[in-house]
């Protein structure tokens, strides 16, 4: 079992830019020292709920300021951004790290991003396979041309070639690349291009192991071979708040997510002015205190067991900043790995 951290950068009341940002390089470097097996990276525009607007650019940095956890963006935005440029930065990132950054990309949201960055609606309803499709011959094959319906262009040589890293067997094939899925339908592409799925941590158990299975069913109908199906190492995305008593644990996010959660997902505006249902924050922090590890490091290590058990996923991202808090957010990351993952195995 792989368990990482899940920052977001999160701006709770109260607080700046910077101060969100540096809790979550902090988050980083101290998720290294606790022995975790990787970061991940949120990617949020023009919102508080998380004020990082470039995930490989912060990656970039924490694969600088680190040397052994991998670092990952969950996700990058491909609506957002042309697929070949966001290629060249993860083959970038690949072959400077020694193969320690992988590539989180999604759909997103219908959100006023697609008009500021001039991508249009069209490019979040009906574009991201067209998109998915480029970044990965992109990230796969040595030169690329296209002639898609949003991108057409002559054939050019990928430079850098991701699957030249040094110091490995000769069987390098670039970074590896995990798709956001919050619909059958993104359950489908990911598992076409045998890409494993990130799931949000809004989900239960039930309907995660629903989609692993989806996404089985579909990575054979498209012709994957047993072995990579079973190879595919999805992750799930969650909250974690370890302390010695359960209540003690729940009580620390119940102080803090919810004004965070009203603060930073009602500043979201939609391009066209679509009707939006908000969850309500104090129940939303309540399902996922209920859903995720948070209490004391037995009653964690249960919970993580009994998710793969129940999904068959063994990666998870973990949300550790929920108190809002540095010194907090630091102590969660380190009890975390001294307490709960010796209990792991």
């Amino acid at each position: 079992m792989r368990v990482g951290t899940f920052v977001l950068a999160a701006q709770f009341p109260g607080q700046g830019h910077g101060e969100a940002l540096y809790r979550a390089v902090r988050s980083a470097e101290v998720a290294e020292e606790a022995g975790l097996d990787a970061v991940w990276l949120a990617e949020h525009h023009f919102v508080p709920y998380g004020v990082c607007p470039s995930a490989v650019t912060l990656a970039a940095l924490l694969l600088g300021r680190t040397r052994s956890i991998k670092v990952g963006t969950a996700v990058s935005v491909l609506p957002t951004t042309h697929p070949v440029a966001l290629g060249e930065q993860a083959a970038l990132l690949h072959l400077t790290s020694g193969g320690r950054f992988v590539l989180g990309v999604g759909r997103g949201g219908p959100w006023v991003d697609l008009e500021v960055f001039n991508s249009g609606l069209g490019a979040y309803e009906e574009g991201f396979p067209e998109s998915l499709e480029l970044l990965m011959r992109w990230l796969r094959e040595p030169r690329v041309g296209s002639t898609g319906e949003r991108f057409s262009f002559r054939e050019v040589p990928v430079v850098p070639r991701p699957d030249e890293l040094l110091d490995t067997d000769g069987d390098s094939t670039g970074p590896g690349v995990i798709v956001a899925c919050t619909s059958p339908a993104s359950v489908r592409l990911a598992a076409g291009h045998g890409l494993p799925m990130l799931l949000g941590m809004h989900s239960t158990d039930e309907e995660k192991a629903e989609m692993v299975t989806l996404w089985r069913k579909c990575a054979r109908e498209a012709g994957r071979s047993p072995e990579e199906i079973a190879a595919a190492a999805h992750v799930a995305a969650g909250v974690v708040q370890v302390g010695d008593r359960r209540e003690e644990a729940a009580e620390t996010l119940l102080k803090a997510m919810p004004g965070w959660f009203h603060h930073g997902l009602s500043a979201h505006v939609t391009v066209d002015g679509r009707q939006r249902r908000m969850r309500d924050p104090l129940a939303y922090t309540e399902l996922l205190c209920a859903l995720h590890p948070v209490g004391p490091p037995r009653l964690c290590a249960d919970r993580l067991s009994a998710t793969a058990e129940r999904t068959g996923i063994r990666r998870f991202a973990l949300l550790a900043e929920g108190s809002g808090d540095l010194a907090g957010t630091e102590e969660n990351l380190r009890r975390l790995g001294s307490d709960v993952l010796p209990l792991l195995g």
